[in-house]
């Protein structure tokens, strides 16, 4: 069960604030905030999504620290009532619209926090994808650092070896020495490298951030979105409970992640697919080798994007508070940018 998962990880005190009452927007506020996202989306050029356990909630796996999550529940002593396993979970229709909206070239990234493969099984490809905490369903090589996608989730979390050798094989024929190790992180553990760099520079890239079922509040991959902001861009939060950041936003939508984007979905006159298991990385994986490792050309073409805008360049944010149903709100603001150009000019 998913819930085995939270069982699984080391002893922590610092899990963050737990069980904050969930908001929702009224039917009225949901379809204007949902017109002014789908604007947003129409008038930005890269745009990068950040998916939190919220957005898996609909397939059956609990969050952590709504009110019914896993570690809230655990504060007195109770389970989820709800807990599919990570085997049978099926991706949700927030996941179907991601790699919809990524296929369409309307996204050109997504960062997720999740382990529980449902990105993986919606057919998202790895190119537009990091996953910071790790994924059940990856092994890794300890020697080579390439990845794998399993069949089945991993019996284990903590990058515990599974005493499997690595399949890779080497420049002139050898055989890779490693073993694989499972790739799903404990509170010890650092973000790997390349998917915490990728996430970095697309971050700092985007001129819109968009932030779906997630409280922002374990760092660094809770600070991601702020290097948009930093860099003048946009950033809209979409959550049931407050975030750290909802102050730094330009939109704050407080509602279902499914609904608000198959609102969106239908402003922007893009269908919705439904889930295909042919797609599935994962059945693909019963039958192939699939190698999930994240490509070392595509983090060098970032790198060199991220110089060409955003070195040199100090970008001033001036926030404008914006005004829903004629109320004004703290949350909801309009940024108009003053950018100021410092570099010198001996940098070619």
């Amino acid at each position: 069960m998913s819930c085995n998962y939270a069982e699984g990880l080391s002893p922590y005190d610092d899990k963050g604030i737990l069980g904050v009452p969930e908001k929702f927007d009224s039917a009225e506020k949901l379809r204007e905030k949902s017109q002014i996202l789908a604007d947003l989306i129409k008038d930005s050029k890269h745009i990068v999504i950040h998916t939190g356990a919220g957005i898996s909630t609909s397939a059956g796996i609990p969050d952590f620290r709504g009110p019914n999550g896993v570690w809230t529940l655990e504060r007195e002593g109770k389970r989820p009532n709800i807990n599919v396993s990570f085997s049978d979970a099926k991706p949700t229709k927030t996941h179907m619209i991601l790699k919809k909206l990524v296929e369409s070239n309307v996204i050109q990234y997504v960062i997720s926090q999740n382990i529980d493969g449902l990105h993986l099984k919606s057919g998202l490809s790895r190119k537009y994808l990091a996953e910071l905490h790790g994924n059940m369903f990856v092994d890794e090589c300890n020697l080579c650092k390439r990845q794998y996608v399993r069949n089945t989730p991993v019996e284990t979390v903590g990058k515990k070896c599974s005493g499997v050798p690595c399949g890779a094989v080497h420049i002139g024929g050898r055989s890779c020495r490693g073993r694989l190790y499972d790739a799903v992180l404990d509170w010890e553990h650092s973000l790997p490298e390349n998917d915490l760099l990728a996430a970095e520079l697309h971050s700092s890239i985007a001129d819109l951030s968009i932030c779906l079922g997630t409280t922002l509040q374990i760092v660094p991959s809770g600070n991601l979105p702020l290097e948009t902001v930093k860099y003048g861009g946009k950033l809209v939060i979409c959550n049931l409970q407050p975030t750290k950041h909802d102050n730094k936003a330009d939109l704050v939508i407080n509602y279902y992640v499914d609904e608000v984007l198959e609102s969106v979905m239908k402003i922007l006159n893009i269908a919705i697919p439904t889930y295909n298991e042919q797609d599935n990385f994962i059945k693909l994986a019963e039958h192939s080798i699939i190698d999930w490792t994240i490509s070392r050309k595509d983090i060098i073409a970032l790198e060199k994007i991220y110089k060409a805008k955003c070195k040199g360049v100090k970008k001033k944010r001036i926030l404008i508070k914006n005004k829903i149903d004629g109320i004004l709100e703290d949350k909801v603001k309009i940024i108009k940018l003053e950018i100021k150009d410092e570099i010198k000019s001996e940098i070619k």
